[in-house]
Order: C-alpha cells, then structure tokens, then sequence
C-alpha cells in the first residue's frame, strides 16, 4: 500500500516521503497515529504543494541538528555509579542516565532513545557512546564512569594499558624461572 509519511518514520522515510508498506502496518500503525496518509492522486497533489514548506522544516531540523552535534562532539562527561569488588558496577549504566548527565553537565537535551552503547557498561572506565541526532547525524560522545563503594569511598577507574605501556611480561616471567632455580636447588641441598 502506498502512503505519504506525515512525519520521520524511523527505518521508512522523512516527512513528505510517498513509501509502499505492508497494508496491515499502515491500517494497524500509521494511519491510525496520524504518522501517515494514503497516497491518493488528490493526496499526492496536496503533497506537491507542501513539498516548499517541508523542505524548510526539514532544512531547519538539519540544522538544529548539526549546532547539536557539534555541543556534543568529543565532549566528555562524568558518571559516578555505586560499584563492587573490582570495579563492577551494581547494575549497569543506561541510556537514561547518559542522558540525564548530558543534561546536567553540558545542558543539552538529548533524547534516551537516540543514544547506541553498543553494549553494556557494566565496568568503571571510559566508554565511547553514539548520540544519533537526526537521521544519518550522529555525534561521538566519551562517557567517563567513576566508582563510589558502598561505603561513599571513590574507585578510581582501572587504567587501561596504551601499546607504549604494555607490560613487560617476559621480565616477569624470569623472575618467575630464576625463583623456580633457586626453591630447586634448595629442595636438593635438603635432600642431601
């Protein structure tokens, strides 16, 4: 069935769009939300003359888009969650709290719904998050998550390893074969 989407449609089109659906997805959801109409000739030709308008709209949401995009790009902000042993978390950070800590830091609303973790964070560290702001304009967010024990005590998070501060695992495993020579060879200075 062919319709006229009224409004964005995440995964289908924009406003103005004339897309084809299945039947029952347009009777069932869009039709009746008033997210879309059917594309009838006098439909389409009301259509061709509030193409203008639409176009302004969506010219304005692109850019008011855009200046969000560019509050949030490469920002950071801090989130102080009570944590176990180890650093894990009591549950895990969520959308709403990412969002929540947008706001009160940086003083931009972003909506829940459009931010992709990726996953879950459910570990102290520094997380890279996708604020997806309208349609294919999304900005990269880092997401600090500090600890708090139980008893009000800081965590720091666990330092992650760069490639330049890797570990020097085999001066470690020497030390490890020279403490196995030395319990040898007083293992067989007592059996004698």
């Amino acid at each position: 069935m062919k319709v006229i989407l009224l409004e964005e449609v995440k995964g289908k089109g924009g406003e103005g769009d004339v897309i084809e659906v299945a039947r029952g997805f347009a009777v069932n959801y869009l039709l009746p939300n008033k997210m879309a109409i059917e594309a009838t000739s006098g439909n389409l030709k009301q259509l061709e003359q509030r193409m203008r308008s639409i176009r302004q709209r969506e010219e304005a949401r692109v850019g008011e888009a855009t200046a969000l995009v560019d509050s949030l790009e490469g920002k950071e902000i801090v989130i102080t969650v009570k944590v176990g042993d180890g650093g894990r978390l009591y549950g895990s950070v969520t959308p709403q709290a990412i969002a929540d800590a947008v706001e009160s830091q940086l003083g931009v609303v972003v909506d829940r719904r459009r931010i992709d973790l990726s996953g879950q964070i459910k570990e102290v560290g520094e997380y890279e998050v996708l604020v997806q702001v309208y349609r294919d304009i999304a900005a990269h967010l880092k997401v600090q998550v500090t600890g708090e024990s139980a008893h009000g005590a800081k965590v720091a998070s666990a330092p992650q390893p760069t490639a330049e501060e890797e570990p020097d695992v085999s001066a470690a495993d020497e030390a490890v074969e020279e403490a196995r020579g030395t319990d040898a060879a007083t293992e067989e200075d007592d059996k004698q």
